[in-house]
This record gives structure tokens, C-alpha cells and sequence, in this order.
């Protein structure tokens, strides 16, 4: 249920508003939009009667949100939300490339792949300091040398650092060195990792599970926004189907049904989505064509020599080629990309 106040309510009003929720043993979520204030109720809403609420001072409507997703539904916020990193607004007029190595190995690689990526139009320098593998054998990395590393490409090229959290435990380490702290398919449903999350005043990019569906993925949103984080990017890495010709599935479909469901800002990440370096370039294209706010892409200096992901990655002249080709897609729909 969300209550939407009138336009010009003081924040007096917001505050008899939001003490009338609490004193029904529920919790509030104030949203304050361009032209009125919104506050969503959090908790069982069978303790409330509608027009407990409907009659308090400068209430205009009250609504019911029959979703179980509340927070991060398109009727509890119409417009966009904006999330900056560090100063770089996703979910805007303008796609946001994020581009780096699946793995931090060394100074050399990271420092040489962010000029790389920055020189091409890239804002966000992406790297994996601590790595989820499939096999407990292949190379975990970094660790905080890896954060350090990320930083001091951040210090010479100015590129804002998203990198994964894996643990609870790591997220206050993972924070001090990250512009936008990332939770990777895997742990979409750690509810732990998400609460520890949600209290936290850094954006999260949040990447579906493979084998999560819609509702489940809005659900893990769900998790951060109530717990009073809403600076969310969603993520879209493709999904396990009975092909077995890519990594995975890319379901490509879910990028417009998001942008009607929800506010938050979706991008796309078809490096992991196809698993194919030659797929990347294509899957890039249509991404952006159906509505995409940014892109995550895999650049490596050298594939072949990759600790993980080489497969994935594309070389530097293959990504500066990538971002010339979906500019004049994004100038035909109405969007801009950085030069």
C-alpha cells in the first residue's frame, strides 16, 4: 500500500503520516518525487483499515499495491529512479558503459585495461577482487591487493570501480574501495548479503540468479529497498535453458517488462550471457535497442592469457568498435552514450 500526499505537504504532514503507520506496528518508506511526497508501507497491511489513513491531513490517495514486490514496483514510484555512482547517474537520458577484466591479476593488467576502456567511452571500471568459481581449484582472487589495485586505476583514470561482495562479513571492506558494490548471480537470493546490503549508503548492482524468475529477482530488489537502500541497479546475465551453444540464455525480454514493472534502472551483461566474445558485439546492439541503461562488458588485454573468463572478454580494438556501434542506436531511440 502506498499513500500519496498532496503537493504541497509540509514535512509536519509527512511526519503525522508516517507516526500513524508506525503506531499500527508498521513500517514506513518516504519517497519524495519532483511534485509530491510518497510513503510506502512496509509489513502485513491486513492490520490496516484504508480509511485510517485516507483522512489524515493533506492525504490525497491511498493505494493498494497487489504485487508483492512494493518498493521497487512502478506504482509505488512512476518516475525513473536516478542512482549515482559517484557521480555518475545510471537510469538517466544517458546509456552508462561499464567495462574491465573478469579477474584483478595484476597492476599492469587492471591499469592498462582501464586506460583502454575510459579512452572508448566507458564510465565504470569493472574487476573481481574476490571471485565465485564453479570449481574451488581455479583461481579465487585477489582479495584486498585486488581492491587496492582497482583503486589506484580509479586515482589514475578517474573510472568510478564496481566490484562483487560475497559475504556479509566483507561488505564494509569491499565499500571502502567501491563506487558501486556488486551481488553476483549466485548470491541474488543471499538474503543475508541483501539486508547487510540495505543498510549500507552505496549503490548495489544486483544480478539476477540464473535460474531466477521475474518475481524473484524484483523480490531480491524488494530485500534492499526495504531495508532502506534504494540506490538499485538490476542486471541481466542470461539465464540456463536447454541450449547448450552459449553459456547461457539471454533473455533479452525481461529489460522492457522491467522498465514497466519498476522504477530501478536494468542493465545488460552479455559477456555472461553468451559466454562468446564474438556474441558480445550483437547482443550489445539489440540490449541497447530494447531499452537497456548501460551495458557490463568484459575487456581483456589479452583473452587468450586470462585467468578466468577469456573466453568472454573482447580485446581493446574489439570494445572501441562496440561502443561506435551502439551509438547511433542510442541516438535513434533517443538516448546518448559518452564519447
Amino acid at each position: 500500500m502506498v499513500i500519496v500526499l498532496q503537493p504541497k505537504a509540509t514535512e509536519n504532514d509527512i511526519e503525522i503520516v508516517v507516526a500513524k503507520i508506525k503506531q499500527l506496528g508498521l513500517e514506513a518508506h518516504i519517497s519524495k518525487g519532483t511534485e509530491r511526497t510518497i510513503i510506502g508501507i512496509i509489513g502485513d497491511e491486513r492490520k490496516i483499515q484504508r480509511e485510517q489513513l485516507a483522512l489524515l491531513p493533506k492525504v490525497e490517495n491511498v493505494i493498494p499495491i497487489l504485487k508483492p514486490y512494493k518498493l521497487v514496483s512502478r506504482e509505488f514510484r512512476k518516475e525513473n529512479t536516478l542512482v549515482s555512482v559517484d557521480g555518475v547517474n545510471v537510469g538517466g537520458n544517458e546509456i552508462v558503459v561499464m567495462a574491465g577484466p573478469c579477474t584483478v591479476e595484476n597492476e599492469e593488467q587492471i591499469l592498462s585495461t582501464a586506460e583502454t576502456v575510459k579512452s572508448c567511452g566507458a564510465k565504470i571500471l569493472r574487476g573481481g577482487a574476490f571471485k565465485p568459481r564453479t570449481s574451488p581449484y581455479a583461481f579465487q582472487g585477489m582479495g584486498e591487493d585486488g581492491l587496492k589495485l582497482l583503486r589506484k586505476a580509479k586515482e589514475k583514470t578517474g573510472l568510478k570501480i564496481v566490484t562483487e561482495v560475497m559475504e556479509s562479513n566483507e561488505v564494509e571492506l569491499v565499500a571502502e574501495y567501491a563506487d558501486l558494490l556488486q551481488v553476483g548471480a549466485r548470491n541474488m537470493q543471499n538474503t543475508k548479503l541483501l539486508r547487510t546490503l540495505s543498510k549500507i549508503r552505496k549503490p548495489v548492482l544486483l544480478k539476477r540468479n540464473f535460474s531466477a524468475t521475474l518475481m524473484e529477482f524484483l523480490m531480491a530488489a524488494e530485500y534492499l529497498l526495504a531495508g532502506g537502500n534504494d540506490q538499485v541497479i538490476l542486471c541481466e546475465r542470461g539465464i540456463r535453458t536447454f541450449v547448450e551453444y552459449t553459456r547461457n540464455t539471454f533473455d533479452l525480454n525481461i529489460i522492457p517488462v522491467i522498465k514497466q514493472l519498476s522504477h530501478l534502472p536494468i542493465i545488460a551483461d552479455p559477456s555472461h550471457a553468451t559466454g562468446k566474445s564474438d556474441l558480445i558485439m550483437p547482443m550489445s546492439r539489440a540490449s541497447i535497442a530494447c531499452g537497456a541503461d548501460g551495458l557490463i562488458i568484459e575487456v581483456h588485454p589479452k583473452p587468450e592469457n586470462a585467468v578466468s573468463d577469456g573466453d568472454q572478454s573482447v580485446r581493446a580494438d574489439k570494445f572501441a568498435q562496440l561502443m561506435n556501434d551502439i551509438r547511433p542506436i542510442a541516438t535513434a531511440i533517443g538516448r546518448t552514450i559518452a564519447i
